[in-house]
């Protein structure tokens, strides 16, 4: 079962045009990062979407505030979250750091980082992409390979450098010898159920300007 694990990130992702690449913070992207993260400015937002997510699933969705709902694909449980103005890209993309990181506090592996840049005619659309696993371990009651949430992407898109959103999506594994996946509804809960910001966070959100 590990082995077919592990074959679900053995080679980087495919594109229509462009190359894959990995991609990584340099150390001062990394220390600007830190700083965000330490001035709790992520709750600007993370309690936000999963509010803007729940109140689209009940079907009270405003046309104020921020917009997220349901993934609609075949075979995947998700979330898109959309890019609004009043963030910034800076702050968007700190933000999409900041959920792959509590995914990997959730015990996660990040299996591949990776970006690629399809070109259309005069538009360009850039990706990155985080791919995320469960650690090869046993569930201690079953003695099943806990799949925990399953397998989790992360994607950050953009047009013309303009964010567009960011996807969360968990596959769950349906071969024998895993146990069933936790609902993707507790894996949104567990990394964005928090406190909104204080007036001193709001403020320090429009600090960061730079990436």
């Amino acid at each position: 079962m590990r082995s077919f694990l592990r074959s679900l990130f053995s080679s980087a992702p495919t594109a229509r045009s462009g190359e894959w690449r990995p991609f990584a913070l340099t150390a001062a992207q990394a220390g600007r990062h830190q700083q965000w993260v330490e001035q709790r400015i992520y709750r600007n937002w993370l309690g936000p979407y999963f509010k803007a997510y729940h109140l689209h699933r009940a079907g009270a969705a405003g046309r104020r505030g921020l917009r997220a709902e349901p993934l609609r694909e075949e075979g995947r449980q998700g979330a898109m979250l959309y890019y609004d103005d009043s963030i910034n890209p800076v702050n968007f993309r700190h933000f999409y750091e900041l959920v792959g990181e509590r995914i990997v506090g959730l015990g996660y592996l990040r299996a591949a980082a990776d970006e690629c840049t399809r070109r259309h005619e005069n538009l360009h659309e850039h990706t990155y992409k985080l791919h995320f696993k469960p650690p090869p371990v046993d569930c201690p009651d079953c003695g099943l390979c806990d799949q925990r949430y399953g397998l989790v992407t992360l994607d950050l898109v953009a047009l013309n450098g303009q964010p567009l959103f960011i996807r969360l999506a968990a596959n769950p594994v349906l071969e024998p010898g895993f146990t069933a996946a936790v609902s993707f509804e507790e894996l949104l809960r567990t990394v964005f159920d928090e406190p909104f910001p204080t007036p001193e966070e709001e403020v320090n959100r429009l600090e960061y300007t730079q990436f």
